[in-house]
């Protein structure tokens, strides 16, 4: 049975016109790194040619799932996170996407613990079949742990003051076990927030991060890149807040500038790996239909020729 929750995919249009530019149908091999509810690579695939490939990663097995339902012979899914990228054969790629949002069913669904406005247990794990959820993991964290996870991924001020209020909590009544207590709990301690901001919004936020890993997940996918994408070969990447977007923005800055080295003053430059093509946002029209994707940023880069 489909679980009602649906997902509307964010950039869809700019996301595949940047990975596969022009009109002409794409006979490469490419990569949805992030399958999610498959908007993207079901687009991907009316731009491919017949010789084209599609291989998506996720890790995910509600995604894994959904992508079954592809019956497309150049379609393939790895249950995998996309940090395994790197072991697709070197220069054998024609285009790398990554959409690094949590999808809609995710975060509707109470059952796997990623919103503050649904009661649900404390998961938030993209892979349900392994590693600690949040839950397990605050049951157990010291004070000082869960203020850096808490300060560090999710950019809060009153980490500090959070992290005691949990470890209060634990020792007066037992673990937080749901959503809503932790919701609770962080409202309760922070006293000021932006205006329309849930309190709860950068703790939840930093406890996904931490537990999934997910920046240091996307560090070693954005340098697996590197070596599977072929020259002229397009990395497009959609982030949906500063920590990964300063993670994005930076790589490709580091690897599209020659570098010299200061010991061989006169010796040729290392040239550079990429060329940066794009910065996208959404278009009103579409934060007006869909405001999660309000935050949202396309960067776009072109894996050059090495010497």
């Amino acid at each position: 049975m489909q679980a009602p929750w649906s997902h509307t995919t964010v950039l869809l249009k700019e996301a595949v016109e940047a990975l596969l530019p022009g009109t002409a149908p794409g006979p490469g091999t490419y990569v949805d790194a992030t399958f999610g509810r498959g908007g993207h690579s079901r687009a991907i695939l009316e731009r491919l040619s017949e010789a084209g490939r599609l291989i998506a990663f996720d890790k995910d097995a509600e995604a894994v799932a959904e992508a079954a339902r592809i019956e497309d012979a150049r379609f393939s899914i790895r249950h995998q996170s996309f940090d395994h990228l790197g072991e697709l054969p070197p220069r054998s790629v024609a285009g790398v996407l990554m959409d690094l949002g949590v999808s809609s069913p995710q975060i509707d669904n109470p059952v796997r613990g990623f919103s503050f406005r649904f009661d649900g247990p404390l998961d938030m794990r993209m892979d349900t079949t392994r590693g600690q959820s949040v839950a397990e993991w605050l049951a157990t964290a010291e004070i000082q742990q869960m203020a850096e996870v808490i300060r560090d991924y999710g950019e809060e001020r009153f980490a500090v003051q959070i992290a005691k209020a949990i470890a209060a909590r634990r020792q007066e009544r037992g673990p937080i076990s749901t959503t809503a207590e932790l919701a609770e709990l962080v409202a309760g301690t922070v006293k000021t927030r932006e205006p329309g901001q849930n309190p709860a919004t950068r703790t939840f936020q930093a406890l996904r991060i931490f537990i999934n890993a997910e920046l240091e997940e996307l560090q070693q996918a954005l340098e697996a890149s590197l070596s599977v994408l072929q020259p002229q070969g397009r990395l497009a990447v959609i982030s949906f807040h500063s920590l990964e977007d300063r993670i994005v923005k930076q790589f490709i800055a580091r690897h599209s500038r020659e570098v010299y080295d200061r010991r061989a003053p006169f010796a040729a430059p290392r040239a550079m790996k990429l060329r940066a093509v794009a910065r996208i946002k959404p278009t009103q029209a579409e934060v007006d239909a869909n405001p999660r994707a309000r935050s949202a940023i396309l960067r776009v880069a072109e894996r050059t020729e090495e010497v």
